[in-house]
């Protein structure tokens, strides 16, 4: 049996769990031929290189592309430099092993300083714009926090009498940039799976730049990509924690429950959340080459987990887990104008949201408003309102923070559903400012206000998921 395994950035960061939960297994049961392990930087240093995934805090992109204070990227490097050499430091026992392994990142780190600095010296001619070049040195920063973690992983494993292989696809000092999958079959000709543990980089350099597409979402990318390409018998992801049927820090540790089966329509309603099982782009390689995705806690080996399958129904309609998106914007647009001439309205406000590249959860439409959901910061919000203001002058553009709960499942065609829903977060005191529910009846989603999110969810997960005195949760009645 093949696999190919993700391991997320906070697994990463704990080297003896992830040795001895994953690669070797609690009694040293696991095969350490026949997989191929893909990881992350380790926890919080891409959001040092680049910028906090979710607060937006300042990395050294960010500070690097506002192009205001030359100062403050070399002092958001030299953090970044200081924080990757501490972690050699705990994960290696030896002075050479820590000098080698602060020597291979060391070079690469000032390396990317020198070319920024040049860039920086280059663009302060009138001929040259900064903004061409970012979505390069936003691929080069985050090639860092990959080559860091996956070379010293195989280091360490090595040092365990581990036949483990560094795979290094960021194409550092590459001379010519290849497309991803012709990039990763000529990384892995040489690698004798039969004998070797691959330990590849989560970030995979491409010529049409893999970030331009997938951002953060990058090291899902590359594993699917590889998974597809050796034609993988299952693809695994460890997270450091189980896919359950809702946050157990929100409805309590013995509440939630992991779900165990589900599809990968569910696992996209949950990406588009921003609680990815898998990012959905990615999620379509391995759907349609039929590789089922094991989601696995690195922290709880013995447990099998969660399988997604393309084909898997629940037995009887149900809700299977009850997500939700906090601190998310309402746009709204109201113009009279919009009725008759809503697809010319609706283009031009797309354009505006992805030109400052807001994540769309959903939206309301009817006859003279249209309310997008966004998923950003309140600086990039408020661009967005003030372009929305100047193009359409005679509209009423509102801007409002709300919470989006949403019930999920591979098959909720139960009859009246939807009312028992609302009745429960009703009884529970909460408004309701909007509903949507498609035809395809695998999600609800209600926005709330902002505060009223965990009651909500609470709200829902009693209702529809958690069992109840006669056996059965609502949705299965």
């Amino acid at each position: 049996m093949l696999t190919v395994e993700k391991i997320g950035g906070t697994s990463m960061s704990d080297y003896l769990t992830v040795r001895d939960n994953v690669v070797l297994g609690p009694n040293g049961e696991n095969p350490t031929t026949g997989r191929i392990l893909v990881v992350s930087a380790y926890g919080g240093m891409t959001d040092q290189l680049l910028e906090h995934k979710k607060s937006g805090k300042a990395g050294v992109f960010a500070y690097f592309s506002s192009d205001e204070d030359a100062g403050s990227w070399r002092e958001a490097l030299n953090n970044v430099r200081q924080n990757m050499f501490q972690k050699n430091a705990e994960l290696f026992n030896s002075a050479d092993a820590i000098s080698k392994a602060n020597v291979f990142i060391g070079e690469r780190l000032d390396t990317a300083e020198r070319c920024l600095e040049d860039l920086q010296r280059l663009c302060g001619h009138g001929h040259f714009s900064l903004e061409a070049h970012l979505s390069t040195v936003r691929e080069m920063l985050a090639s860092l926090g990959e080559a860091h973690s996956a070379r010293n992983m195989a280091e360490l494993l090595k040092e365990e009498g581990v036949n483990a292989r560094f795979v290094d696809l960021t194409g550092w000092n590459a001379d010519k940039s290849l497309g991803m999958d012709e990039h990763i079959l000529e990384q892995f000709k040489d690698v004798d799976l039969g004998n070797e543990l691959p330990v590849v980089t989560g970030y995979a350099h491409c010529e049409s730049g893999i970030m331009s597409t997938f951002d953060r979402g990058y090291s899902e990318m590359t594993f699917s990509r590889i998974a597809v390409l050796v034609q993988a018998d299952e693809a695994l992801i460890h997270k450091e924690y189980h896919l359950s049927s809702a946050d157990p820090k929100v409805v309590g540790v013995d509440a939630a429950v992991p779900i165990g089966r589900t599809n990968y329509d569910v696992a996209d309603q949950l990406a588009n959340l921003g609680m990815e099982a898998i990012h959905p782009k990615a999620a379509k390689g391995l759907r349609q080459s039929n590789i089922p995705l094991r989601v696995k806690n690195t922290f709880e080996p013995d447990h099998n987990g969660t399988l997604i399958t393309t084909d898997y129904v629940s037995e009887k309609p149900c809700v299977e887990i009850i997500a939700g998106k906090q601190a998310v914007y309402a746009v709204e647009c109201f113009n009279q104008d919009m009725v008759g001439d809503l697809l010319n309205f609706e283009q031009k406000i797309m354009q505006i949201c992805q030109r400052f590249r807001c994540t769309h959860v959903t939206k309301d439409v009817n006859a003279n408003t249209v309310t997008h959901y966004l998923s950003s910061n309140m600086k990039k919000i408020k661009r967005v309102q003030r372009e929305l203001e100047e193009m359409f002058p005679e509209s009423e553009i509102n801007v409002k923070k709300v919470s989006i709960v949403s019930a999920i499942g591979s098959d909720m065609q139960v009859p009246g559903i939807l009312a028992k829903t609302v009745g429960a977060l009703a009884d529970a005191g909460i408004s309701v400012l909007a509903v949507h529910q498609s035809m395809r009846q695998v999600d609800m989603q209600f926005i709330v206000e902002e505060a009223a999110y965990e009651a909500a969810v609470r709200a829902l997960h009693k209702c529809l998921v958690e069992v109840h005195d006669h056996g059965i949760a609502i949705c299965a009645a």
